[in-house]
Order: structure tokens, then sequence, then C-alpha cells
């Protein structure tokens, strides 16, 4: 049985913080890897507080949307990890300017540490068109 993927390096976003590709397409599905806030022009991560790297986690998520040729309004689940979940409803509110109606499946989880000190990381598998 053969099995086809497409793996996708995103030419604007962040560059990979290790040995993996930004996405995945297999099964009709892209699945992006996690996106930590980093500014995709400076490699750094974005000022402000967990709602700014919140939004730049899903911006990130876009841009690697975009260069398998769907859009994140098409993600079908989307897991979310912070690192104090006392900070839930900023995540939120960021998230909710994304998805403004018929929101992902998603989940939040608290974790102990992230990837260069960010205080949140998101993925997500996204939907492909059926052309």
């Amino acid at each position: 049985m053969s099995h086809h993927r497409e793996t996708i390096q995103a030419a604007g976003a962040p560059a990979a913080a290790g040995p993996y590709s930004h996405a995945v397409v297999s099964g009709g599905f892209l699945f992006c890897s996690g996106q930590t806030p980093l500014d995709p022009a400076t490699g750094e991560l974005v000022g402000g507080g967990i709602g700014d790297q919140a939004a730049r986690c899903l911006e990130n998520l876009s841009i690697i949307c975009a260069a398998a040729g769907t859009a994140l309004a098409d993600a079908v689940r989307i897991s979310v990890y912070v690192t104090d979940m006392s900070t839930f409803s900023n995540v939120n509110e960021a998230y909710a300017k994304f998805f403004e109606s018929e929101p992902p499946a998603r989940t939040t989880i608290g974790v102990a540490a992230l990837p260069l000190g960010a205080q949140v990381e998101m993925d997500a598998i996204v939907a492909l068109s059926a052309e």
C-alpha cells in the first residue's frame, strides 16, 4: 500500500527550530508543526504579553497554510500549549480574532516550559480543498 505525503517549508515562516518540516500534507489534510511566537523577519520572540504571542503563533500558522494553498480558517483542530493556565482568557481573546465564526476543535494544554522561552505554542490540522 502506497502512502503519499508532501513536506512543506514555508518561505515566509520562521525557520524551524529543529529537524522538522513546517508541515506535512497527507490524506487530504495539512499537519502543521507547532509554532512558537517568533517574528519571521528577526527570528526572535515577539514582545508584549501572551495575547501578542498567541496572535503571532496564529499568524505563523497562517503563513504555513498559505504556502500549502489553504487557509487557517479551514483548520479542523488546533492544539494550544501554554506555560501559565492563568493566561487562558488572554489566549482566548487573541484566538477569537482569528476564528470569529465556526472555530475549529481545540485543546489547551498547560506545560512546564516551551522552546526558546515562549509562553505559548500552537499546532494545527487543516482540511485541504477537495479540488
